[in-house]
């Protein structure tokens, strides 16, 4: 009797685990997906910032489908995280939720999902409207900037906790947290500073004299 229950109770307990691994793997691919998505972006904005397109930042098309994939993505994190909270909880009872990494990613997604909602609010609409972040008003530029920041180095972030196993119970909350808006204000100083070159630059070749390609006179 005793060896059937300790076998029903190992089969649960496999049964879990890989419960738990088909929600992390998901959880993963959620993240991988933004993350990847977020980045390709980025790169691309400053690809164009650097060449001075005109165009550079993206058109407000382009930024109000990122953003949907972005979200489809951060409601599966919500989703999987919610389920993998309640597999350990399950397993470990109300201390697992004292643990400061947990808090730290919590905070971390709640800050993306706030993010989100302001950037599809504000920053969207203005973008459709200016056709160009390079276009935009300074407030709402910088604003947009800031955001974008804070969006990247989120990502990055709570995907850094969510595979440092190590840091769990090791760190306090304020400790795990403690370069996380450093990264974002540094983030948006460099975007602000390329974005305001590009726009100088920008600007500057609007105004030059356009010259006669053979004679070299200006018109």
């Amino acid at each position: 009797m005793e060896i059937n229950t300790i076998i029903s109770l190992f089969g649960q307990k496999e049964s879990m685990e890989l419960v738990r691994l088909s929600v992390i793997y998901v959880h993963l691919l959620a993240c991988c997906v933004a993350i990847g998505l977020v980045f390709a972006s980025d790169a691309e904005m400053v690809r164009d910032l650097l060449k001075g397109h005109k165009q550079a930042g993206h058109d407000g098309q382009h930024m109000a489908r990122l953003q949907k994939s972005v979200s489809n993505a951060l409601i599966f994190l919500w989703l999987t995280g919610a389920a993998v909270i309640g597999i350990d909880y399950l397993e470990k009872g109300m201390s697992y939720f004292a643990n400061p990494k947990l808090h730290a990613k919590i905070i971390i997604v709640l800050l993306l999902t706030f993010n989100g909602m302001l950037l599809h609010r504000y920053v969207l609409p203005a973008l459709l409207k200016a056709g160009s972040l390079l276009d935009l008003n300074i407030g709402v530029r910088m604003f947009a900037l800031f955001s974008g920041a804070l969006s990247g180095v989120s990502w990055l972030y709570a995907a850094m906790l969510g595979v440092g196993r190590p840091l769990a119970w090791k760190y306090s909350l304020t400790e795990l947290l403690l370069a996380y808006p450093v990264m974002i204000l540094l983030g948006f100083a460099l975007m602000a500073a390329l974005t305001q070159w590009a726009r100088k630059r920008s600007q500057a070749k609007e105004t030059q004299a356009p010259v006669w390609p053979l004679a070299g006179i200006p018109c």
